[in-house]
């Protein structure tokens, strides 16, 4: 009896184009790909709002008076409107790509 070495679990051939915080972004469905593009969004409507009130906080240190409120109208909810829809373009172009492709 020969006994040879056998690889059970052959693994595919992954063909991404890149990653995004270690997901492979050629493999992304819909829902993942909206779930992407809502988490960037989300993120960056709280990373805007923490990066606007440190600014409030500085300006009205020097003697002027900005309601922090304007932090969220002015400023974050702005932001993450525009990152979100870019995110969306991006994530839904990647699987529309991917879908058209035959993937």
């Amino acid at each position: 009896m020969t006994t040879q070495p056998q690889n059970l679990h052959q693994r595919r051939a992954v063909e991404t184009k890149g990653r995004f915080f270690g997901v492979p972004l050629g493999d992304l469905g819909l829902a993942s790909s909206l779930l992407m593009a809502f988490t960037v969004g989300f993120l960056s409507f709280f990373l805007f709002t923490f990066l606007a009130i440190v600014g409030i906080t500085i300006y009205n240190s020097m003697g002027h008076h900005v309601d922090y409120a304007d932090s969220y109208k002015y400023i974050s909810f702005p932001a993450g409107c525009v990152v979100l829809a870019a995110s969306l373009i991006f994530f839904g172009a990647l699987w529309l790509r991917r879908k058209l492709s035959g993937g």
